[in-house]
């Protein structure tokens, strides 16, 4: 936890957080503060400074916080997901949440098992490993995420809109160019599940606009594939 993220709930006064959960365990166990000691903070969707020990005891901490610079700037990105097994997900959620991807579309494929729109991690627990991502990082701005289980809607009727204006990519190893060099420009870059998309969805994205790029021969596995490709677009 390079980062703790308070939330608007833990202040008691204008100035004053007090912890006592995991994050209280946390600090308790391996940052070890004593009172004086100066910890960082961060307000979720807020501003990054310190938090200095007021009172520690085995159950919670309290800490003066001063919160006085911005977070990292974000990528310029808006990344199409198809949606991974579960295990994979929660590993993907932490890897953007941790590289700055602020808009996030979690698609529908035909190689996406039905199944893994009722899984757990998907109904409840998003949010808490974009939490680790941002924590990881040192940020508290929360990705958007928005789940789409229809391709053929939302590639005709939504994505026009979202990828106007920016540089459209589709991750695909197939009758593709490759990677263009690093950018800092807006971006929209659609990753396909295991297998990648069927022939259908990539003739789809392309007629949206979206050139099929690749980062070379191996055929990488999605958690992988989006740090290689996010590395290579963005000058990180």
């Amino acid at each position: 936890m390079n980062l703790i993220i308070l939330f608007e709930s833990d202040f008691t006064d204008s100035v004053t957080a007090v912890l006592d959960d995991r994050r209280f365990t946390h600090i308790y166990n391996v940052q070890k503060p004593t009172p004086g000691d100066r910890l960082k903070v961060g307000l979720l969707n807020g501003n990054i400074g310190s938090g200095e020990v007021i009172s520690l005891s085995d159950n919670k901490i309290a800490l003066r916080v001063d919160l006085t610079y911005s977070p990292p700037a974000e990528l310029p990105l808006t990344l199409l997901l198809a949606l991974p097994r579960p295990k994979m997900l929660k590993r993907v959620l932490q890897t953007v949440s941790a590289m700055g991807v602020k808009k996030l579309y979690l698609i529908n494929s035909y190689r996406v098992d039905k199944s893994y729109w009722g899984s757990p991690v998907l109904e409840r627990q998003v949010n808490e490993h974009l939490l680790l991502g941002l924590e990881q990082a040192g940020d508290t701005v929360m990705p958007e995420v928005h789940l789409r289980k229809r391709f053929k809607p939302f590639v005709e009727d939504e994505l026009p809109t979202i990828a106007a204006e920016s540089r459209a990519l589709l991750a695909h190893p197939y009758n593709a160019t490759p990677c263009p060099a690093p950018e800092d420009k807006p971006t929209t870059l659609a990753i396909g599940p295991e297998g990648g998309f069927i022939p259908y969805e990539v003739e789809k994205l392309n007629q949206c606009g979206f050139e099929s790029i690749h980062i070379g021969e191996r055929i990488l596995r999605v958690e992988t594939a989006v740090p290689a490709l996010l590395s290579r677009l963005f000058p990180i």
